[in-house]
């Protein structure tokens, strides 16, 4: 057949059997639309920092931040010091120490969650009615006043007899205050985050769903505008008593309003009966309990973050560095792994935190930047990248300027793309991630 002449098609099948069948699969299809409406395309932090009730201050974001840079300025002065301890390569020693130093100035934590719960402990109701009040008050005026994090919440006690009062009274006084502070759009943040910690059966998931509409009827909010996360520390959680993955029910029966699961390392591996000495987020335990999580809320718009570690940074100088070692290498292997978020329990942690973050965006940089430039101009290449690939390289690259790693600049002037194009090919439609890259 020559150049140019049209190819005869041929069918066989009857129209009426795609239209037949599309009918059969609709009620999937909205069941997929539902369950599964991929990621939300939003921000996520790349930590989250837990300060006890009676310890949040106006000032607490800035004095973390200014902590951990006193931390640098006497454990680690300049770029080579820094980038020894952690054995960083050569030509990401600088770049990476001024992008945390700048980092901790600007933005030192990106989700702060005031702690009402292990963080606070038991305290008269009087004085938990004041400390609840307070965050409140302090949150609205920080968001006010442009001081806020990016994100910002209380974790409230969990949904067990003993405590459950007690802390659904806590969430009111705190959500009331934040509404009737004044000067928040819709009377919320828009980074507000709340956690439900130890969540061991879906019910008591539904019972936070219900309280929170109640909350949102009571105060004319708009019905499903508040989320909340999840805290997986039981065993419970992970697999029920008939096998199931009770933490996918917990996804369902949240019913759209969950946000994220969060591990908590020390709880989940003392019920476990992991000894102190052993209890870490790279334990297998936390690990099994990790990867049953990351495989429920995907594609559910759920997020996964890591627990913490509960070796501080603090004391003489090389005491200091091993414990930035530690936490350095935990953060890397969670990363690693898909966990792009985590705990942190120390301004000492964030240095850390972000040096970690930093080099595994500006390590990959550059190869990821042009395989999407390859894949976004059809020119091939020696790795045939695929639309689900593509999603992950510009998701790669957004985090990666989310968090300040990368600037938009260097990413536009190796992709050739604005960050509306990483965007969009970081949230395809989801017939394209079945078709093969062309």
């Amino acid at each position: 057949m020559g150049q140019g002449q049209q190819e005869k098609v041929a069918t066989s099948l009857a129209g009426a059997v795609s239209e037949e069948i599309s009918a059969s699969l609709a009620p999937v299809d909205a069941e997929l639309e539902r369950r599964y409406p991929g990621d939300p395309g939003t921000r996520q932090p790349v930590h989250t920092v837990y300060v006890p009730g009676d310890a949040f201050a106006a000032d607490t974001i800035r004095s973390w931040g200014d902590r951990a840079l006193a931390s640098l300025d006497e454990h680690a002065p300049d770029a080579a010091s820094f980038a020894a301890v952690l054995g960083l390569a050569d030509d990401l020693a600088e770049p990476v120490y001024a992008r945390v130093r700048a980092k901790l100035e600007r933005e030192p934590v990106e989700d702060l969650r005031v702690d009402f719960e292990d963080g606070y402990g038991p305290r008269p109701d009087a004085e938990e009615d004041e400390s609840a009040a307070r965050a409140a008050r302090l949150i609205a005026e920080a968001y006010e006043k442009g001081t806020a994090a990016p994100y910002m919440g209380i974790r409230m006690k969990c949904m067990e007899a003993p405590v459950r009062d007690r802390g659904i009274r806590t969430l009111d006084i705190f959500l009331t205050g934040l509404m009737e502070a004044g000067g928040l759009p819709g009377g919320l943040p828009g980074g507000l985050v709340l956690t439900l910690p130890k969540v061991t059966y879906p019910e008591q998931v539904t019972a936070m769903v219900r309280l929170l509409e109640e909350f949102e009827k009571a105060r004319g909010i708009e019905p499903g505008r508040i989320g909340f996360e999840i805290q997986i520390e039981t065993s419970q959680s992970i697999l029920a008593t008939d096998g199931t993955a009770t933490v996918a029910r917990m996804i369902q029966a949240a019913e759209g309003r969950a946000t994220g699961l969060h591990y908590g390392t020390f709880d989940y591996s003392a019920c476990l009966g992991v000894s102190a000495a052993y209890q870490a987020s790279d334990h297998p335990a936390a690990d099994h309990a990790k990867a049953v999580m990351q495989v429920a809320a995907a594609g559910t718009g759920v997020r996964v973050s890591d627990g913490s570690t509960n070796v501080l940074p603090v004391g003489p100088t090389a005491k200091v560095h091993d414990a930035w070692r530690l936490h350095y290498g935990l953060t890397r292997r969670a990363l690693a792994r898909a966990y792009y978020q985590g705990w942190d329990m120390h301004p000492g942690h964030i240095p850390t935190r972000y040096a970690a973050v930093f080099a595994f965006y500006r390590e990959g940089f550059e190869q990821a930047a042009a395989r999407l430039a390859r894949y976004a101009n059809r020119a091939g290449g020696d790795v045939m990248d695929e639309p689900a690939t593509a999603k992950a390289l510009s998701g790669y690259l957004l985090r990666g300027l989310d968090c300040g790693a990368l600037d938009i600049a260097e990413v536009a002037r190796l992709t050739g793309l604005t960050r509306a194009d990483l965007e969009g090919f970081a949230s395809p439609r989801r017939g394209d991630l079945t078709a093969s890259a062309k």
